[in-house]
Formats: C-alpha cells, sequence, structure tokens
C-alpha cells in the first residue's frame, strides 16, 4: 500500500484519480509541465505514440526486467506510458507527476498516481526495487536533484533506470544545422505534424523543454559523477531510438536522415555514440 513507503507524519490528500503532495516551489517549468500534460487531449496523443515501440520495451526489458511482484516508483510517469508497453503485476506501481491530466490516465492503467515534485517526493529513502526516470530529466529545472531523488528511493541492490533525456554532444548543433534546428518549428505548425498542430501545443510543449536545446542535455559523465558517489554501479548505453536490447552490446542503431544531417552539419560523425540521441543509464545500488 501507499501507506508503507510515505515519510513519518505525511498525509497525502485524496483529489479523485490522485493523491497530492505539498509542492515546495514552482516554476515556469513545473507550471509548463503541468499544463502540456495536464492537457487531456494532448497527454492522449503522447500515451499513444510515444514510448510504445517494441524497441522500448526491449531496452527496457534487458535493463530492469519484469516488473511483476517489484515496487516501483516512476518519476515523471506522465500519462503511463513506461508501464503501459512493459506490462507486469508490480507489488505496487507508483507514478509521481505535476499534471494532473496525465495522472488521471495513468491511473487507469494501474499506477497509484502521486501529483508531487519528482525532486521532492513524499517517499522514505529505500523503498523501490526500481526507480523509472523515462524521458523525464530534461523536463525539470534542476537535473541533478531529480537524479539524486530518484537515487534516495532505491533500495540496497535495486536499480535506477533513466532513458530517452537528450545527450548533450548529440544535440549541439552548430551553424546551418543550428538554422535548421530552429527553423523546423514553423515547417511543423505549417504542416500540423506530430505535437505541433496548435500554436498553443507547440509553445506549452516547447516551455517543457527545458534542458532539450542545443548546448544542453545529459552525459555518461553526468550519470556517473552523481550516481557512482551515492553507492550506485552506473552503466550508460547510447542510442539511437530504432535500437532495442542491442545497445547494451553497444550498437547505437539507426538515427533518421534529419538527426544524421544535424550531426554531419555541425562536424561530427553521424554514426559515433557521441551523436546518439539519447542515452540509457542503468545504475545498480550495492548491496548491503
Amino acid at each position: 500500500m501507499l501507506s508503507d513507503i510515505l515519510l513519518p507524519d505525511v498525509v497525502l490528500k485524496r483529489c479523485g484519480y490522485y493523491y497530492e503532495s505539498i509542492l515546495p516551489s514552482n516554476s515556469d517549468a513545473l507550471t509548463a509541465n503541468a499544463i502540456y500534460f495536464g492537457n487531456e487531449a494532448w497527454a492522449r496523443e503522447y500515451l499513444a505514440f510515444c514510448h510504445r515501440d517494441e524497441f522500448f520495451r526491449s531496452r527496457w526489458v534487458a535493463a530492469g526486467g519484469d516488473w511483476t511482484d517489484k515496487v516501483v516508483i516512476d518519476l515523471g510517469c506522465g500519462p503511463g506510458n513506461v508501464f503501459a508497453t512493459l506490462g507486469g503485476k508490480p507489488r505496487l506501481l507508483v507514478g509521481v507527476d505535476v499534471a494532473a491530466g496525465s495522472l488521471e490516465l495513468a491511473s487507469r492503467l494501474g499506477y497509484t498516481a502521486v501529483l508531487a515534485d519528482a525532486a521532492h517526493t513524499p517517499f522514505r529513502s529505500g523503498v523501490a526495487d526500481i526507480v523509472a526516470i523515462n524521458a523525464s530529466l530534461h523536463h525539470c529545472d534542476d537535473m541533478d536533484a531529480v537524479l539524486r531523488e530518484g537515487a534516495r528511493l532505491v533500495k540496497s541492490d535495486g536499480l535506477l533506470i533513466t532513458d530517452h533525456d537528450p545527450q548533450l554532444t548529440a544535440w549541439d548543433y552548430k551553424g546551418l544545422a543550428k538554422w535548421m534546428w530552429d527553423a523546423r518549428l514553423w515547417v511543423y505548425r505549417a504542416t500540423r505534424r506530430g505535437f505541433h498542430k496548435t500554436g498553443s501545443q507547440q509553445s506549452w510543449g516547447l516551455r517543457t523543454e527545458v534542458h532539450h536545446q542545443p548546448g544542453d542535455g545529459v552525459t555518461p559523465d553526468f550519470f556517473r559523477r552523481t550516481l557512482e558517489p551515492l553507492g550506485f554501479e552506473v552503466r550508460v548505453y547510447p542510442h539511437n531510438h530504432q535500437v532495442g536490447a542491442q545497445a547494451f552490446q553497444g550498437e547505437v542503431g539507426p538515427a533518421q536522415w534529419k538527426y544524421r544531417m544535424g550531426n554531419r552539419l555541425s562536424g561530427r560523425d553521424p554514426a559515433a555514440p557521441a551523436s546518439a540521441l539519447s542515452l540509457m543509464c542503468v545504475a545498480r545500488r550495492a548491496a548491503r
């Protein structure tokens, strides 16, 4: 039960389909995430089309195995994409997000939904077999703080798994590539492509992408310097999105032509691990 993992003296407010924790502060990023991922239509679109393919599932099964009978905390769970793709029967599946609309969808999938800041959760330390942080770090003001909070929640010999955050070295576009990156917004809006069908949707979506900008993103060193001092063995796997468990054998996988062009125009080898779009971090806390 949720009460079994709460910090002492914490009482969560029940708000229909989710529990609400006190947000210690607010920011432009928290507001943007609450509005964008809280929009029911946009959240449904995100649930249907993002992180739902077999490549994603293959990587996550290789990283953490079946979630059945485990305590899992999904930080930045959104509408529940990870569990919707992986399935299983966790003993307790907790989803944390600031977007009430997404939490409603996640609760219907089986999450115990908690509205809270991922950097300040109401849970005791060392309660989770697996902490999942998928495509969430780059939406947060302080990526270090969220990663450390996730680490705090992991049991001895448990796992912290992150994925789908932009790799700094791959997205650091230069010159013409940077111009094309900026121009894409007008093209997407004109063609009503993907998640940019309206100006409002595009505007709020971009406001959530705090660390998904040229010159920003995650690095292998970021994961190691943050997690190794906390007692984790850290492994980082660069990958493009069209590769599954083969990423664990060092395969980067293919990238779409636009990303290959962006890296080439920026003076980088598009096939190099440093040009892979995302990093997957699998960190295991040392057994005590």
